[in-house]
């Protein structure tokens, strides 16, 4: 996959007289979805074209987008050169106000990296939203992966959250198998054979387990708004308004919060 930012949808659209067919987007958040024998070239809101398929025919349709000046190219993600069965594990949510926690981990060999690769697997920090679900299936067909999503309330009832980060970590390698884990080093980590921070950055196991990550926190407080009756928001900067609104709703916060967070204990 080669990824452009910066692209206009009158710019892609010149790309139907090359011989490419326009196709039923499959999100909202896909502003034009093209096809040409095995290549997809999919343009989002945000102005980000993903051109996917066989290595070969990507690499001229790429070409010739940059020779007509269509948006900027962005350069593949660079990762470490590994051999044999590998692990990678990472978290989301650790630091959202609302949910709980997801840890991920992917298992894959040589020929599994070369696919996530092609697939373009890179941190999911660079990836928007409306990416992250589809790219997520993409890669469970992939490789081997481990899922865990603990809900607040569970979350609420573990106790120190290191504990439970290290936990999860480990049962989610020891359920795939042997292999080196990679995690993405956290305070207080003691679990991996090799624990490196910006891991996610550095090995595409990391980065595909990101992925898988954060497409199941999206998927949990979807769940958890849907509980709530109203949409609550990631990150914990801008969250008063949905703590007021929990409380107005007088639903009970250990089911949506994370008790032991400062701004919680303030406003409660």
């Amino acid at each position: 996959m080669t990824v452009f930012t910066a692209v206009t949808k009158e710019n892609v659209e010149k790309l139907v007289k090359k011989g490419f067919v326009k196709e039923q987007a499959k999100t909202i958040h896909e502003q034009l979805r093209l096809r040409k024998g095995a290549v997809t070239i999919t343009l989002y809101t945000s102005g980000k074209l993903l051109v996917q398929g066989r290595p070969p025919e990507v690499k001229e349709v790429a070409k010739f987008l940059e020779q007509q000046h269509i948006g900027e190219k962005v350069r593949p993600e660079l990762f470490r050169q590994e051999t044999g069965w590998i692990i990678g594990s990472d978290e989301s949510l650790k630091g959202d106000t609302f949910g709980g926690l997801v840890v991920a981990a992917v298992r894959a060999n040589d020929e599994m990296r070369k696919q996530l690769q092609e697939l373009g697997v890179a941190d999911s920090k660079t990836l928007s939203d409306e990416e992250i679900l589809p790219l997520a299936e993409k890669i469970k067909k992939i490789v081997q992966c481990e899922i865990k999503s603990i809900l607040p309330e569970e979350y609420n009832h573990s106790g120190k959250v290191t504990e439970l980060l290290n936990k999860l970590h480990k049962d989610c390698a020891a359920d795939l198998g042997g292999g080196k884990q990679v995690v993405d080093k956290f305070p207080g980590c003691t679990v991996g054979d090799i624990q490196e921070e910006k891991a996610e950055s550095k090995y595409v196991e990391v980065a595909a387990a990101s992925i898988l990550a954060r497409a199941a926190a999206l998927q949990q407080l979807n769940y958890l708004s849907a509980l709530a009756g109203f949409q609550l928001p990631k990150g914990s900067t801008h969250v008063q308004l949905a703590l007021m609104a929990v409380q107005e709703r007088e639903l009970e916060f250990r089911k949506f919060v994370k008790m032991e967070f400062r701004n919680v204990k303030e406003y409660l």
